[in-house]
């Protein structure tokens, strides 16, 4: 593989940031050069989160230009739409079918957009769009702080990372009491695409 890059967006609180260190850690266990760098928009407040990651043979920059990125996964899907511009043609797109209404939107100055409306931006660039229920998931597995594990195991099915090296960097990099059950979730999201779009 030459070159790999990732954007992954949500707001914060999401973990987003986690998921991104965690695609560092298995791309360097499996032996590829990693840039990473995260935008922090007022996250504490559920500002918009961004993370690049870029993997390959050799990567110089961090930053991934508009309209080259390989997959977007997005953890709220209006963060989707705003950085669908990001996606190169025929790019893959995994969003959580979740919705995080701005302040615009709670006040009523702004409408919140529909599925189908998201859904026609990202059809602008990307061939492939996963609309997963995400945060649904994670709940039902009792953690619904494991979203960013089930998204990633979504999003495994499309990168050249065995199954293994995300298992063992999610045991190595997670604390013992929440370390299986992010493993389950890693898994139900392989388990979720499979069964949903193949």
């Amino acid at each position: 593989m030459k070159k790999f890059d990732l954007l992954i967006t949500g707001v914060g609180g999401q973990g987003v940031i986690l998921a991104s260190n965690m695609i560092s850690e298995v791309a360097l266990a499996a032996g590829y050069d990693v840039k990473k760098t995260d935008t922090l928009g007022m996250a504490q407040r559920g500002g918009s989160v961004v993370s690049h990651v870029r993997l390959g043979h050799r990567v110089w920059s961090p930053l991934i230009k508009a309209g080259e990125t390989d997959m977007l996964i997005a953890f709220e899907k209006l963060e989707a739409a705003r950085w669908s511009h990001y996606l190169r043609p025929g790019a893959i797109a995994i969003v959580n079918n979740h919705a995080l209404p701005p302040l615009p939107v709670n006040l009523g100055n702004e409408r919140y957009p529909t599925d189908k409306e998201i859904t026609d931006i990202l059809k602008r660039r990307a061939d492939s769009i996963y609309l997963i229920n995400g945060t649904s998931r994670a709940r039902e597995l009792g953690n619904i702080r494991t979203l960013n594990m089930f998204l990633l195991g979504c999003a495994s099915l499309f990168l050249p990372l065995k199954v293994s090296i995300w298992k063992d960097s999610i045991s190595q990099y997670l604390k013992p009491s929440i370390r299986q059950i992010n493993i389950t979730a890693f898994s139900q999201g392989r388990k979720e695409v499979r069964d949903a779009y193949r």
